[in-house]
């Protein structure tokens, strides 16, 4: 993105910008959603805790056992961690993400009635949940823009598209927030992450076949 002392200029590039990204997006992913198979916001909640570096086809291979063997906030808080901790122990820090799912579910049967908040303050006061999940919780399972979800590739695709100079999550969804309308916000954290697995990943960009690299400053030649 141009350098520009003029702060008004800066943010309508910004603003063209994330809407030709959001343009191409649409085009290449009309249907994007998260990839986390759930039925029910309590499964998404648990899923997104599991996610934690640890990839989503392996979350979706781990969760159908745990979730039929679990099906309640209730049946999770009166859980023997140890049983937690065995049928998530492929999802990586095992330990500590049965303990975050438990506490969880605990405070959910004891402070919720039962049921996940519908706010971020509240679903932040959970174990293992920080902003990033709070949002995809928010978004997938009850529609709420409350923020932009900025996992890795979110990071990553926003920096290489030049919509933020910011390494850190919450000042990426900062400038996420100011730049791409509220309406959009839950569709464009799933459409970068899948286009961050498809073709603009980590160790090699697909330049050559992105639907974005003509406005994107970080494109490699062809």
């Amino acid at each position: 993105m141009p350098v520009n002392n003029d702060p008004e200029a800066t943010e309508q590039v910004g603003k063209r910008q994330v809407n030709g990204v959001l343009g191409g997006l649409k085009k290449s992913y009309p249907e994007a959603e998260c990839a986390l198979r759930h039925a029910n916001p309590l499964q998404l909640l648990v899923a997104t805790i599991l996610s934690a570096q640890c990839t989503d086809e392996r979350v979706n291979a781990e969760t159908p056992a745990l979730f039929a063997r679990f099906p309640s906030p209730q049946s999770f808080a009166e859980a023997d961690i140890a049983e937690i901790e065995e049928l998530v122990r492929r999802t990586g820090f095992f330990r500590n993400k049965a303990r975050a799912i438990k506490e969880s579910a605990t405070a959910l049967v004891e402070e919720f009635d039962g049921q996940l908040p519908r706010t971020m303050e509240e679903l932040l006061t959970l174990r293992g949940v920080a902003r990033k999940t709070a949002n995809v919780v928010l978004g997938t399972a009850f529609g709420i823009a409350a923020g932009v979800v900025v996992d890795t590739h979110v990071s990553r695709l926003s920096q290489r598209l030049g919509l933020t100079a910011r390494t850190d999550a919450p000042g990426i969804e900062k400038d996420l927030m100011a730049l791409v309308d509220q309406s959009e916000w839950v569709y464009f954290g799933h459409s970068l992450i899948l286009h961050g697995r498809a073709v603009c990943k980590a160790r090699r960009a697909l330049c050559g076949e992105c639907a974005l690299a003509d406005i994107c400053p970080s494109a490699l030649p062809a």
